[in-house]
């Protein structure tokens, strides 16, 4: 058995996420990108611990993000929308500027699995980020459907138990 399938053996199997949307238009009835994202994330047999909408704004989406990374019973975050490039677009700003560290490779092969599979070189425009804000994963995705279709189902339910045994590690 190879050290990662170790890894995904000793995993949780189930983790409490909380579901953020970034959008100025969004409401519940229309957040179709924040609906795949919890049926991907129930199918897998992961908790949802909450969700909500928020508009894009700097501020507005740091507080909540941090408010919820530094709440005891939510483990990941996972946000679609306003990874984008227009004046708008605040997401990775926002995230960024809150992780303790960072997961480069999961930009990097959510942009590649986009040009190879969906996108073309219009991937470039994606500002996908991951990382950890203390014992918190985030994972920040664009907010079509196309986009949190790929990041769910080849990134992230793949590996999010992986991460969190990661962070929870010891020694």
């Amino acid at each position: 058995m190879s050290s990662v399938e170790e890894h995904r053996k000793e995993a949780p199997k189930s983790v409490n996420c909380y579901i953020i949307t970034v959008s100025d238009t969004r409401t519940p009835e229309t957040d179709s990108g924040g609906d795949l994202v919890q049926k991907f994330l129930e199918e897998a047999g992961h908790t949802i611990a909450g969700r909500t909408i928020v508009k894009d704004d700097y501020e507005d989406i740091r507080e909540l993000v941090y408010k919820n990374s530094v709440h005891t019973g939510i483990e990941a975050i996972i946000l679609t929308g306003g990874t984008g490039i227009s004046p708008r677009d605040t997401t990775y700003e926002s995230v960024a500027s809150l992780l303790d560290k960072v997961l480069p490779g999961f930009g990097e092969i959510f942009r590649f699995l986009s040009f190879t599979e969906d996108i073309g070189s219009a991937a470039i425009l994606s500002r996908a980020i991951a990382g950890t804000i203390g014992n918190t994963a985030i994972f920040s995705i664009p907010g079509s459907t196309g986009a949190v279709k790929l990041a769910m189902s080849r990134i992230i339910i793949p590996e999010l138990g992986h991460v969190m045994r990661e962070i929870y590690k010891r020694g």
